[in-house]
């Protein structure tokens, strides 16, 4: 079975303070060394179970490109230990080996040999990996016609033409067009669905949600935390917004969720709770009915201006909806330590069955980049369900006003 078991890895960099220095630690080996160790990675463990799909995540210089080149085999590892079972595909750098001279097809040739695949093999695949690429007449073509986005397309259809039984993938689930970003990140949802063993680094959250089932964060070359994809993209969304004075706390419930809060506190969410008709609470709604989000907020210091604002995301962490005050021009000025403010948003909750969650943010401006006072996930879980209407698919209720014609066959013509 396909794994992937990571044991106490750590890669350091020699750094010298000039060329002198390196040219006699080179030459005089024994001799007291001349350069500082720079560690890029420190102390990594973590396991990859057989079919499950792990997502790596953290701010550029974090040591996530460095970890999947460890794990791949194209960097050694200065401590620390990479155990594999099963066949690797790696999409590290997309395009590389590639030669500009020769066209698409002979590149292709070559890339799926260097893969470790047969020639006749890749031949048989070929109309396969010229259908999902999409360059036409390109195929034939040298390289250096290609634009980037072009080649990008050729390079992901090539290593993904065969099923691997472990999948490395880093940030391509970026590559091209936005058409070619959903037709790759469905192969490779297609690939987890029959068993293949993933590890993606991506900066893109929803990409990272709707694939991974847990997720990794590095921080300065070391594990900072690892769980649900959500709950750790949750929390490296607050590290992002970090500023100076600024807390992050990342508190367990009793029902065993995470709720992550970061801010610098001025202000803070009391309570939060979605009202039914007739005034009472409720975390089970039916589609389409009238419901008010009431936010309750208390102020600990003087905020010139303050904006309040909510998304509702679903059970993948993918954003449904989202507004603040700032966007809807209705900002609080002026308030004072001690007020307690009260925000009512009242909406029909026209949106699909399943598990949501709201989050909230207390900021400056329009977003909590700006002056972070307090930005709150897993607010509120709520539960929606259908019993009134057809049972329709998505996230979206648009209640849909039906009608049809029908047109009688004409009658044969008299002779």
């Amino acid at each position: 079975m396909s794994s992937i078991r990571v044991i106490n890895l750590g890669k350091a960099y020699k750094q010298y303070s000039s060329n002198l220095d390196r040219l006699l630690d080179w030459m005089l080996p024994n001799s007291p060394p001349r350069h500082k160790l720079k560690w890029a990675l420190s102390n990594i463990s973590f396991e990859v179970s057989p079919g499950e799909s792990v997502g790596i995540v953290g701010a550029n210089g974090a040591g996530k490109s460095t970890l999947l080149k460890i794990v791949t085999g194209t960097t050694r590892a200065t401590t620390g230990t990479v155990e594999i079972n099963g066949r690797v595909a790696a999409l590290l750098e997309l395009g590389t080996g590639f030669h500009p001279e020769f066209t698409g097809r002979q590149n292709v040739l070559m890339a799926g040999q260097l893969m470790g695949i047969d020639l006749d093999e890749i031949i048989a695949l070929m109309p396969e990996i010229e259908a999902f690429a999409e360059i036409g007449g390109y195929l034939d073509q040298p390289l250096r016609t290609y634009s980037s986005g072009m080649q990008m397309r050729l390079a992901f259809s090539v290593a993904t033409a065969k099923r691997p039984e472990i999948l490395i993938v880093d940030e391509a689930l970026s590559v091209g067009d936005a058409y070619f970003q959903h037709k790759s990140l469905d192969r490779i949802r297609q690939f987890r669905k029959e068993g293949t063993t993933l590890l993606i680094v991506s900066h893109d959250r929803y990409a990272i949600q709707s694939v991974c089932d847990r997720a990794i964060l590095l921080s300065d070359g070391q594990l900072e935390w690892q769980g649900l994809a959500e709950e750790v993209m949750d929390y490296y969304h607050a590290m992002l917004a970090q500023r100076e004075n600024q807390i992050i706390k990342h508190v367990r419930h009793a029902d065993g969720r995470f709720e992550t809060v970061s801010g610098t506190g001025e202000a803070t969410v009391i309570d939060i709770a979605l009202i039914d008709a007739e005034g009472h609470r409720t975390e089970v709604i039916e589609v389409g009915t009238e419901v008010t989000l009431a936010v309750k907020i208390a102020v600990k210091a003087p905020i010139q201006r303050l904006v309040m604002g909510y998304m509702i995301k679903d059970r993948l962490g993918q954003s449904v909806y989202g507004i603040n005050t700032h966007r809807m021009d209705i900002p609080v000025i002026d308030a004072m330590p001690g007020e307690e403010i009260t925000y009512r948003f009242a909406f029909p909750m026209n949106i699909g069955k399943g598990h949501y969650s709201i989050s909230t943010s207390l900021s400056r401006y329009d977003s909590h980049l700006d002056m972070n006072y307090e930005w709150r996930d897993y607010g509120l879980i709520f539960h929606i369900i259908n019993t009134k209407y057809a049972d329709f698919v998505g996230c979206a209720w648009l209640e849909p006003k039906f009608s049809f014609e029908r047109q009688a066959p004409a009658l044969p013509s008299p002779e």
